[in-house]
């Protein structure tokens, strides 16, 4: 496979709207086996542990892989391109899929969490797919392009808990086997389509010329801080919450049906809201659309204490969904704010490093306080992050309002 196809592309045209449309599907196909795990994982992990605390472990594994994998798969891209990195990652994604499934038939406990390190590693490589569309993309429409790619959910609301109704028993008697294979046709189809990607190489550093800023000066940044801490909270509480939202389901008597009905629904709040953020960002700014999402996790919580019916799930999910999407395209679109082309692949890396140390912990500390504590535990946990992110976005636009701000 040949790199040559990552060559310079315009900034707009035929090649933007060509990466757009495959980054859409890519990232649908992604989400789709995203949410799939999302809805089936926990419930797999309790059923093969024996420690109720322990069945969201796996997931937090993958999301540490996939915060240990982000700076590697960033700067092994800027070498070989985003193509070949792409289709490296779904490989790998096809590996952690098939190990989890040999795990639920043997029962074996360490090997499906082995796997779900894979699938983080495998998480590392598409969660580019909207860098990539920045990449391609003039500044007028990188919002929108990473908007746009995001739209991607929209389409794995409905595939991902759709292929975990139709997988949970495919292979009798083994339990969820049947969702990891849905993981490894979705990964197949995905290595077709990125073959009609073509997305500019990240400029390498020139022998004898600086890369650019040492990374600890654009970290201290205001904007580059503003935007990790939108990201990394809206990311993470929203992994805290939704990780818990199976296990306080099945203890308050719902069916697996009914948690992936859930789950679908709080996939398509986490998405659709993406047809229009970029354009929202474009006519309110950035800073705005971050604190609307703050406000919608703030209001997640409310409705999660209110009640443990099945609207409450349901109105609660919706409502982490969107803060999440609002905060999380928010942070994703200022960061680029933050640094120069020739920094692009270190600042992404350690943007998505910083997020996905913050949702590994969430994703650990998901299942202990759900078994430990109990759901009011897990919503009251998003308070205090939540309000510091809205403090600080609120400190940011009055600094770059003012005149004497540098």
């Amino acid at each position: 496979m040949s790199n040559s196809i990552d060559t310079a592309a315009p900034a707009g045209g035929t090649n933007t709207r060509r990466n757009v449309i495959v980054l859409v599907i890519c990232q649908a196909l992604a989400m789709s086996g995203s949410s799939l795990v999302m809805t089936i994982s926990a419930l797999a992990g309790k059923m093969l542990s024996e420690d109720p605390a322990l069945a969201t472990l796996p997931m937090a594994v993958q999301f540490l892989f996939t915060m240990i994998s982000t700076i590697p798969a960033s700067l092994m891209m800027g070498r070989i391109g985003r193509r070949l990195g792409f289709t490296i990652g779904q490989l790998v994604g096809i590996a952690g899929a098939a190990l989890a499934c040999w795990a639920l038939f043997a029962g074996n406990f360490v090997m499906f969490t082995a796997g779900a390190a894979l699938l983080g590693v495998h998480n590392a490589f598409w969660q580019y797919y909207r860098f990539a569309a920045a990449d391609t993309a003039g500044p007028e429409f990188k919002a929108k392009a990473i908007s746009y790619v995001m739209t991607g959910g929209v389409l794995a609301a409905v595939i991902g808990p759709q292929l975990s109704k139709a997988t949970f028993d495919m292979l009798e008697p083994v339990q969820f086997a049947g969702g990891y294979v849905g993981v490894i046709g979705l990964s197949m189809l995905t290595i077709v389509l990125l073959q009609w990607v073509k997305i500019p190489t990240p400029p390498r550093p020139v022998k004898g010329v600086a890369a650019g800023r040492p990374l600890l000066v654009i970290a201290r940044q205001p904007v580059f801080i503003v935007a990790a801490l939108a990201a990394m909270v809206g990311y993470s509480v929203m992994t805290l919450v939704m990780q818990a939202t199976p296990l306080a389901m099945q203890l308050c008597g719902f069916g697996f049906h009914d948690t992936a009905t859930i789950i679908q629904w709080h996939v398509l709040a986490m998405f659709a809201p993406s047809f229009i953020t970029g354009h929202l960002i474009k006519r309110i700014g950035v800073i705005p659309v971050i604190l609307i999402g703050t406000l919608c996790n703030f209001s997640a919580m409310a409705v999660n204490l209110s009640g443990i019916d099945f609207s409450n799930f349901w109105a609660g999910l919706m409502l982490l969904g969107v803060g999440w999407n609002f905060m999380f395209i928010g942070g994703t679109t200022l960061v680029t704010e933050a640094y120069r082309p020739e920094e692009q692949s270190r600042v992404q890396a350690f943007n998505d490093f910083l997020v996905f140390g913050c949702v590994s912990t969430a994703a650990f500390g998901s299942g202990y306080l759900q078994a430990q504590i109990g759901w009011v535990a897990v919503n009251l946990t998003l308070a205090l992050p939540v309000f510091v992110v809205f403090v600080a976005a609120i400190w940011f636009r009055t600094r770059r309002a003012s005149p004497s701000a540098a």
